[in-house]
């Protein structure tokens, strides 16, 4: 049995219901459905208003007569001191369960790394579960190293606010 065949392309703003119908999945699948807050409104604003803050790229199987989305890579731009050059965040790179290993999350991870060569970046980065074995494997397999030694900081909701103030995130809860 062969695989089907796909078309990679941008997404647009039609296509903003089905990438937040597979946040929510990818959400679920990573056990953070609690912190889900996107709406296709919010992206929407995100990807085509005034100023985007992100990027997206959908995959469609051609077989499929609704066109309906069956894996999304998201991604922005990032900069590195170090290399004095952009760089690439991917964000998302989520295959919907009937479409895995079918090499779509190969070929969304290797169209937007062609696109951070054609930016000239420096480095395509983005995180893994530690759990996510799978994804692991296919990413070293790809050729990424996966970063023993760094950890992602983040801050959110009213800790933000209380650091954006000026005070101390921590002792505010």
């Amino acid at each position: 049995m062969t695989s089907p065949a796909f078309t990679l392309r941008p997404a647009t703003p039609q296509d903003v219901p089905a990438i937040v119908g597979m946040i929510r999945e990818l959400a679920e699948f990573e056990r953070l459905e609690h912190l889900m807050e996107a709406t296709p409104e919010r992206l929407a604003a995100q990807l085509f208003g005034e100023r985007p803050a992100a990027e997206a790229m959908v995959a469609v199987a051609d077989d499929v007569a609704d066109g309906a989305a069956a894996g999304y890579a998201l991604f922005f731009p990032t900069f590195s001191t170090f290399l004095a050059r952009p760089g690439l965040w991917l964000e998302d790179l989520y295959v919907r369960p009937a479409w895995r290993s079918r090499g779509l999350g190969r070929a969304l991870l290797a169209r937007v790394a062609a696109l951070a060569a054609e930016r000239d970046c420096g480095r395509l980065e983005w995180s893994v579960l530690d759990w996510n074995r799978r994804a692991i494997a296919l990413y070293e397999g790809m050729g990424a190293t996966v970063m023993p030694d760094w950890r992602i900081c983040r801050v959110t909701g009213e800790r933000l606010a209380a650091l954006a103030a000026g005070g101390d995130a921590a002792a505010e809860n």
